[in-house]
């Protein structure tokens, strides 16, 4: 009988450390909540079911203590009981800690992000004055750019203009050096022709001579030499 009786009491005294546990664990989650309120709502809505459950076990595990027959199992029970209910009660300062500090810490991330805002938009003024001081300097930029390109056009427009000059220029020269080569040719060809002409008058020339010689020869041998 003692022994089906001790059953409940572990399986109470078991729930009553694992509601505990789960308390301490909520209320390191409360600790560490970084907001908003309504996520810190949520997480105390659940605490506050814990404890419920954790209230109605201990609540058992006292009647169930004072229904054993044997004293001493009795008063070990209730000490055991005693033992809970302070860990409850340290759990729900710490739990009234961890809100208070959650909450400290909620208040100083919104104010933070109110200050935040604030030089946020006057980052943003400034940013503003920035880019239109930067769209300016572009737009003289550009305009400089633009002059330059124009002088860049009208210089290659030039520069194209001078070579087709001097294109038109070269096309002369070469049908003036044409032109000249075909003097040059039949000048050639005239000296090549009075090159022959001059060897053939030399021949003749040469002929002539010694047809002359010979005719002097000739009539020096029958004046000097009849009888030859």
């Amino acid at each position: 009988m003692a022994a089906a009786a001790g059953v409940p009491v572990r399986v109470c005294h078991q729930e009553i450390v694992k509601f505990d546990l789960e308390i301490k664990a909520a209320v390191q989650d409360i600790r560490d909540c970084p907001g908003p309120l309504s996520a810190l709502t949520e997480l105390n809505s659940a605490v506050k079911e814990k404890f419920r459950h954790l209230r109605g076990r201990i609540q058992e595990l006292e009647q169930m203590a004072k229904e054993q027959d044997k004293e001493s199992e009795k008063q070990a029970l209730l000490r055991e009981v005693e033992k809970h209910k302070k860990q409850m009660l340290s759990n729900q300062a710490a739990w009234r800690k961890a809100n208070l500090a959650c909450k400290i810490a909620i208040d100083n991330s919104e104010k933070d992000q109110l200050l935040q805002g604030r030089h946020s938009l006057r980052q943003r003024k400034t940013t503003k004055e920035s880019l239109a001081e930067s769209a300016s300097n572009i737009t003289e930029s550009l305009m400089g750019i633009s002059r330059m390109m124009s002088q860049q056009v009208q210089q290659s427009e030039e520069t194209v203009q001078t070579l087709a000059n001097s294109s038109r220029t070269i096309l002369e020269a070469n049908e003036e050096f044409k032109s000249m080569s075909g003097t040059i040719q039949l000048g050639r060809k005239l000296i090549t022709k009075y090159n022959r002409r001059e060897l053939t008058d030399k021949l003749l020339i040469f002929l002539a001579l010694a047809l002359f010689l010979a005719t002097v020869l000739y009539i020096l041998k029958k004046r000097l030499f009849p009888f030859l």
